[in-house]
């Protein structure tokens, strides 16, 4: 008797065991059917791919990316913050490798393709169209990574940084790309990444130099960036756009959304612009430093600041 009770206390602690992750199971079938009744039928062709068949670790990942900036902001309140000059030069290197390994290969993919500029549906450019949605699908990855733009900024205490356009840019587009992977991974797609890798080309390779001290004297081009990032979005509009006036087999609805959603960016990006170079220069900032402020050893204070890469002022993200 005893045997059997053991025996069934046993198979009642596995099946509690098991409930939770059956009860994630579940969920995660009823997200999926959910969103497969708003948009459709997947693309057969990107069935497998990695992140991409489910859409809970892409909103698992935006969740700890916005908790990752609440909990970090909190954690280094009264903390130093760190330098990390040689995690930035690595970091900035790698994501710009990559928007340049993206860039050429999105060329060449669309131009062995016969790619229509205009309008470009999803079936017509066979075997270029499979190497336009793996391209896609590392354009789709490379947000989640571009994450620690964010957590570098937490952890250097660059609080004016970590704008409400900044946090949007970033937790939308990475949600957005899983809808595009697996709906639409190709055709219409190509143009804002091709355009996008170009200028993260040019933006992360300005961030990796804006690190190294001797370097901060060549980077005066830095509101040219932000002028570049505007052009770009209103191309990506102009491209949308034509697709939806002669259309060619692209979903409407999704040049439509698209297009809404560029348009948040522009006038986001617009307020930013104003604000950071329009604004005329306060009072207090042209004030020259006092000379009898916090001399230690025959330097000013603001010498060893910059020495240690934590000055704030003069210095980009």
């Amino acid at each position: 008797m005893q045997a059997i009770i053991q025996e069934r206390g046993f198979f009642a602690w596995r099946h509690c065991e098991h409930q939770p992750l059956e009860t994630l199971k579940a969920f995660d079938r009823e997200v999926n059917e959910f969103v497969d009744y708003m948009f459709g039928p997947r693309d057969a062709r990107v069935r497998g791919w990695f992140l991409l068949d489910s859409y809970l670790p892409t909103f698992f990942l935006t969740g700890a990316y916005l908790l990752c900036i609440w909990l970090g902001n909190k954690f280094m309140k009264n903390r130093p913050p760190f330098s990390l000059r040689p995690h930035l030069i690595v970091y900035n290197l790698g994501i710009t490798l990559l928007s340049f390994y993206m860039l050429i290969e999105l060329i060449l993919a669309t131009w062995e393709g016969g790619y229509n500029l205009q309008c470009q549906n999803l079936h017509s450019a066979g075997e270029a169209d499979i190497r336009v949605a793996k391209v896609l699908w590392w354009y789709y990855f490379s947000k989640v990574i571009e994450f620690m733009d964010t957590i570098f900024f937490v952890l250097r205490k660059k609080s004016s940084q970590i704008t409400f356009l900044h946090v949007y840019h970033h937790a939308t587009m990475f949600n957005i790309w899983w809808c595009v992977l697996n709906w639409i991974p190709c055709g219409q797609s190509f143009f804002g990444p091709t355009l996008n890798s170009f200028i993260h080309v040019l933006m992360y390779s300005y961030y990796g130099l804006s690190v190294i001290p001797s370097m901060r004297k060549y980077l005066w081009w830095k509101k040219y960036l932000t002028q570049a990032q505007l052009i770009q979005f209103l191309l990506t509009i102009v491209h949308t756009l034509s697709a939806a006036v002669k259309p060619c087999g692209f979903p409407f609805g999704c040049l439509m959304f698209q297009s809404s959603y560029m348009a948040t960016l522009v006038i986001l990006f617009i307020n930013f612009y104003i604000k950071t170079y329009r604004k005329a220069p306060s009072r207090t900032a042209v004030k020259e430093t006092p000379v009898t402020t916090e001399i230690k050893n025959g330097f000013h204070k603001d010498y060893f600041a910059a020495a240690n890469g934590l000055q704030n002022n003069k210095k980009a993200q």
